[in-house]
């Protein structure tokens, strides 16, 4: 979803990124290459006046669990963001973390809210912030499953592909230097131009959501 996080980026909203695991290990990686690459795709994808945050949970990759501690950090970090959108991997997925992660941020909206609970200030924020309940969980499509997406909406991120890919590129590590990826980003740059074609647009980003979507006007649509 990098293009409609440039989009949001772009429109001023306050994004976040919360990288859950470090990634590593990887064939063609380490942590201090990964820390790098991931700041950099950040860099790109931020107006040059409002600058995207990223930060690490510190969860282990490879197996990451659905637990009370990790539901908990997490919903640090919203009382500390007051996020109102939160992006999740879609459920249906055949890699174990994204399944978790998926778990533990839905859980941890329900736990932001809780007045009675004390949770502790997340790094890179200066306090933990009142309880909130997030208005929306969204899910973006990064499954490990051959399955064909069933968007319930699709952002029109035409004016930010390239920022997208060039944020890909980023991640030379997965990429550029390991043989069996280096398909990847084409397969991604195809499946924006195919989602762009469902709504009438160059390029589209897919998402879907377990709750009814709002609408104030119907100006908002594309096509």
């Amino acid at each position: 979803m990098g293009g409609t996080i440039a989009l949001l980026a772009a429109q001023r909203h306050d994004v976040v990124l919360l990288d859950m695991t470090d990634g590593e290990p990887t064939p063609y990686g380490d942590p201090v290459t990964r820390a790098a690459e991931a700041q950099a795709a950040a860099e790109v994808l931020s107006p040059p006046d409002h600058p995207i945050r990223r930060m690490l949970l510190g969860l282990p990759n490879r197996r990451v669990e659905h637990s009370l501690e990790a539901r908990h950090a997490v919903a640090g970090v919203i009382r500390a963001h007051q996020a109102e959108i939160v992006f999740v991997p879609h459920p249906e997925d055949a890699h174990p973390d994204h399944v978790a992660v998926t778990r533990i941020v839905e859980d941890a909206r329900f736990d932001a809210k809780l007045t009675g609970l004390d949770l502790a200030t997340p790094k890179g924020f200066p306090e933990v912030g009142p309880p909130i309940y997030a208005k929306w969980v969204l899910y973006y499509y990064a499954s490990h499953l051959r399955r064909v997406a069933d968007p319930s909406f699709i952002v029109d991120v035409s004016g930010f592909a390239r920022k997208k890919m060039e944020a890909i590129g980023a991640y030379r590590s997965q990429f550029e230097a390991n043989p069996k990826n280096r398909g990847v980003p084409g397969w991604i740059e195809a499946s924006m131009r195919y989602f762009g074609s469902r709504i009438g647009t160059e390029a589209g980003e897919p998402f879907w959501s377990r709750e009814p979507l709002g609408l104030c006007s119907l100006g908002g649509l594309v096509m």
